[in-house]
């Protein structure tokens, strides 16, 4: 069944001229993600903060360890700007090449640096999140408290000179609750195996808040200074962090 569904969706890429995370997103998974909306009655703030046309960087804090995040992320920018933006995936997608092969089908993007600029530099949207496995497989013990960010991101913004759009994201970390990690896996396989309490998503109200844009001066030699890399890296992490502190405090009800 996998096999006729990437088949056909070749053909179908082939027929359109559109993009496999274009077609993707609009024939087959976008029907679930309008009823996940739904079942988490998610509700956006900030739409007006993204920008319409041209590259940005969407980074937002991780977690909930099945990356529910990241397709909500993508389900409201596209429904907002008509755009779908690219996703830098995790590695697992592409751990073996049964996986992998869908996984490039489906418009998703291997996690490397050349892979984040040559999207960019299309002039195309980007979304990532700095965290990284360790926010989206942290205990759920350490929500809303963001882990220590790569630094890809700002290296990424500093190379091209497009500005980095910060997003809140409230709920997803207690859809998909995480008791631990198994981190003697990652010199074995590369990365960290969260340990789930649950695989269904439970029914967590969620709040997506997309902040204003930062604006990041092109200086492709600054990309290279990691001092200052980190430096910048930190101030957006803390600002970030206030940001959730806040919308987590304001929240009254996590399940109703």
């Amino acid at each position: 069944m996998a096999s006729l569904l990437g088949r056909a969706l070749l053909k179908a890429i082939e027929r359109t001229g559109k993009t496999p995370d274009e077609l993707a997103y609009r024939v087959l998974p976008r029907f679930i993600l309008e009823v996940l909306e739904r079942y988490l009655r998610v509700t956006t703030q900030g739409v007006g903060n993204l920008p319409r046309k041209g590259p940005y960087i969407l980074i937002a804090n991780h977690s909930g360890f099945m990356g529910f995040d990241a397709l909500m992320l993508t389900h409201q920018v596209a429904k907002a700007r008509k755009k779908v933006p690219h996703i830098i995936a995790h590695k697992l997608w592409f751990f073996t090449p049964e996986i992998s092969v869908h996984a490039h089908r489906f418009g998703l993007v291997p996690a490397t640096y050349e892979n984040g600029l040559a999207i960019l530099q299309r002039g195309e949207p980007l979304i990532l999140f700095p965290e990284g496995e360790e926010g989206n497989f942290k205990p759920s013990s350490k929500r809303y408290h963001l882990r220590r960010f790569r630094r890809g991101f700002m290296r990424l913004a500093l190379e091209t000179g497009v500005p980095i759009v910060p997003a809140v994201v409230i709920g997803a970390e207690e859809t998909h609750l995480t008791l631990s990690q198994i981190r003697a896996a990652k010199p074995l396989i590369g990365t960290i195996i969260p340990v789930p309490l649950n695989v269904i998503p439970l029914p967590a109200k969620w709040k997506i808040r997309f902040l204003k844009p930062i604006r990041i001066e092109k200086k492709p030699e600054k990309a290279k200074d990691q001092a200052f890399v980190t430096a910048q890296s930190r101030k957006i992490r803390l600002q970030l962090q206030k940001e959730l502190s806040k919308e987590v405090k304001k929240r009254q009800k996590v399940f109703l």
